[in-house]
């Protein structure tokens, strides 16, 4: 189907109320030449969901990946990305402490080939933390809060690649916390996994955004209509709509956005 020829420039983006854990200011992003997001100027509300959705290719998992400097070897990033007062899309930031602030869960559930409970103190040990009684609790913590712990409990030191998809993916997310990040980035973490294994993840992220701020990239529209917050609305590397997920899905105000959430462009 061909995708009609919208207006770029027509854009309905608010500014949520209350505290921003995170917010960007005209941000670019050029893979050599080609540039893949326009000047995309979001506030993410703190202890919130918000959902990034659009087509393949229109932006959105690139614009993510910014938020903790996972582009930097491949592309060009241009604009403010601000948290806690601090342009973190500056030169010599040391990013490795910005990623234990700012963690990120990928696609594809990807366990180090190291036990349950490895996984999970591996990036505390390089850190730093070496005090086992910590170790043990934060074991334990973070997989509670990812909804794992009633199930490995008794094979903390039985290999992390045994565990299915869905059991993996959550573990991604244990480890990501166990570091006591501030946000937390998802990446389609539910785009491989069966409708059992999405609806337990999308449990737990209800239940994580007690404590963190969520920004999550999804192409299910239902998904992001259940667990998020506010929504984004990506066309062609700009974001057209931002608002309250409610309005996005019943009064999308822009056309595009319109056409996306009725499936009549794909």
């Amino acid at each position: 189907m061909t995708q009609p020829d919208y207006n770029l420039d027509q854009h309905q983006i608010i500014v949520p109320p209350g505290e921003i854990a995170l917010e960007t200011k005209d941000v670019n992003v050029f893979y050599g030449k080609k540039q893949a997001t326009f000047d995309t100027s979001l506030a993410f509300p703190r202890f919130k969901i918000s959902a990034l959705i659009g087509a393949s290719g229109s932006g959105k998992s690139t614009f993510l990946r910014c938020l903790n400097r996972m582009n930097d070897d491949v592309a060009t990033v241009t604009g403010a990305i601000m948290y806690r007062n601090v342009n973190i899309n500056q030169k010599n930031l040391n990013v490795y402490v910005l990623r234990k602030n700012i963690g990120m869960v990928f696609q594809h559930p990807n366990p180090f080939a190291k036990t349950i409970r490895e996984n999970i103190q591996f990036a505390l040990k390089k850190h730093g933390v070496k005090d086992q009684t910590v170790l043990d609790q934060r074991v334990e913590q973070s997989l509670r809060a990812a909804a794992l712990w009633d199930e490995v409990k008794d094979k903390l030191d039985t290999s992390a690649l045994e565990l299915s998809g869905g059991q993996a993916q959550r573990l991604c997310i244990a480890r990501s916390i166990a570091m006591q990040p501030d946000i937390l980035l998802l990446d389609e973490p539910a785009s491989a996994l069966d409708p059992i294994s999405t609806a337990k993840i999308e449990e737990t992220l209800l239940e994580l955004k007690q404590k963190y701020t969520i920004i999550i990239v999804t192409h299910n529209m239902q998904q992001a209509a259940r667990v998020s917050d506010y929504t984004a609305f990506f066309h062609l590397g700009h974001v057209m709509e931002y608002k309250k997920t409610a309005d996005i899905f019943t009064r999308p105000q822009v056309k595009a956005t319109e056409d996306y959430i009725s499936g009549n462009f794909g």
